[in-house]
């Protein structure tokens, strides 16, 4: 049988899973200690039990989004493509298709974008982990960089990393915009379109 500190964290995983579905349908804005309870069958009292009060219970869920969502995973296929360039961009690919497919998180993800711009702990944690998300395509951009020099004069690895989680960041606003209609083949083809003219007119 499971200890009661095994026992304690199952019980806040999952109240944090509850105020994921209440935070994913009524935004951060709606969510309450009284729904958060309400969702994961439990009282408001046990909720408060193990998350004192509801900011400790919103920089709790905040964390455990940016533990489950700001985690690059090369996938073994990404890693065994041999051309530097070629692999980044289907890095870029896999993570505009990992985002989309998941809007629910995503659109939290900027629901605590915004709140972060009032809420001082919880702008310094998404700063943090957006940094830290952009850095993990340092080593990437340093390998294209030196395998291509002169595709891209005068750019650092952290300008390059910085364009990479742009496209991202912007897949991911385009999706939530316009969910319907948002094609992701369609975004590239669109950006490597403007960014030959841009190129061009350099």
């Amino acid at each position: 049988m499971p200890g009661p500190r095994a026992a304690e964290e199952d019980r806040k995983a999952q109240i944090l899973q509850a105020a994921y579905e209440v935070g994913s349908q009524r935004g951060l804005s709606g969510l309450t200690v009284r729904l958060v309870a309400a969702e994961a069958g439990l009282s408001n009292g046990l909720v408060h039990f193990h998350f004192k009060t509801k900011e400790a219970l919103l920089i709790a869920l905040l964390d455990w989004l940016l533990a489950t969502t700001t985690v690059l995973q090369v996938s073994d296929e990404v890693a065994a493509i041999p051309s530097p360039l070629d692999r980044l961009l289907a890095l870029l690919r896999q993570e505009m298709d990992r985002l989309i497919r998941d809007r629910p998180r995503v659109h939290l993800f900027f629901d605590f974008w915004l709140m972060g711009i009032r809420h001082r702990k919880i702008g310094k944690r998404m700063r943090a982990e957006l940094d830290r998300y952009r850095e993990t395509f340092l080593p990437m951009a340093e390998e294209v960089l030196a395998a291509e020099p002169e595709r891209f004069p005068g750019v650092t690895p952290e300008g390059l990393a910085a364009v990479s989680v742009g496209f991202i960041n912007g897949c991911a606003v385009q999706s939530m915009i316009d969910p319907d209609h948002f094609d992701v083949a369609q975004f590239i083809r669109a950006t490597n379109g403007v960014m030959a003219q841009l190129g061009g007119s350099a």
